[in-house]
This record gives structure tokens, sequence and C-alpha cells, in this order.
């Protein structure tokens, strides 16, 4: 492994001998406490809301070796009219996730989705500065499903 990682450790050790004497159990107490904190802090967060954003626990170091953390969202969709999303494009620096998932009442596809045998089935999305736009092809029926938008905030 490099020794230019940036997480060297990302596991909390799963054994650690506490002394008895009060100072220096104050010590490691503090120390465990902080290598705890550290690594649930380092953990990506599984909440997907509907009606706002959440912080994804992702840390990107992207401009300038700064932290920048992501934003996640889910969008419902019943069929493919544009969806207003609400996100301030001056406020967020990029994308770092355009995805979802859709059902025809048979199949799941995800999206975006190409179909090489028939590309008037292809689905595809793209956002504007105010919506999520869907790109179906020429015969591709209407689905039910999910769009995830996942941003990095400004430094």
């Amino acid at each position: 492994m490099s020794s230019n990682v940036v997480n060297q450790v990302s596991y909390i050790r799963t054994t650690r001998d506490f002394p008895t004497e009060a100072k220096e159990l104050s010590v490691e107490l503090n120390k465990a406490y902080i290598d705890i904190a550290n690594t649930v802090n380092a953990r990506t967060i599984g909440i997907f809301p509907i009606n706002r954003p959440a912080i994804t626990g992702e840390s990107w170091f992207i401009s300038k070796n700064q932290r920048q953390q992501t934003l996640r969202q889910v969008f419902q969709f019943t069929n493919f009219n544009p969806i207003s999303h609400g996100i301030k494009f001056n406020s967020l620096t990029t994308f770092t996730k355009i995805t979802g998932i859709g059902f025809d009442g048979v199949n799941y596809l995800p999206i975006p989705y190409v179909d090489g045998g028939v590309p008037t089935n292809n689905l595809g999305i793209f956002v504007s500065p105010n919506q999520i736009i869907f790109t179906p092809g020429g015969t591709r029926g209407n689905l039910t499903g999910f769009i995830l938008l996942e941003w990095l905030s400004n430094p």
C-alpha cells in the first residue's frame, strides 16, 4: 500500500487495553473517542431523501485540495415531464451522480438506458439549471421511478 494514501486507517480497532489508573484511562478514552469519531465520519451516509437534500458523507478534494462535501436528493417521477429540482446552480461545483431507475410495469431499467438492439428504446436524462429533463427514444413507453442527483457543494 502506498504511504501517500489519504485515509491510512478507516476502521475502528477491535481491541484496546484500557488502563486502570484514572489519568491514563482519561488519555486512552480521549484517543478512543477521536478514533471512533474519525472513523464514523469517514463513512458514506445512506440517506436518500425525496423532499430535500442530504449530506452524503463523501469528501472530495478537487479544488486546491480543499474539502468539499456532496449532497444527495432523490426525485420521484411518473412520466417523462421535466422535474423542477430547486438546486441553485451557483451553489454547486459540479454533479457527481446523475442516475436513476425506471419501471415499465414488467421490467426495471437503469437510467440512462441504452438498448443496443432498438435505439428508439433508449432513455437519457440531463440536468438544466432548473429541471431534470428526460430524453426518451421515439418508442420508449412511459416509466415510473426515481432519479438520483448528487452534487459537490462549493468549498
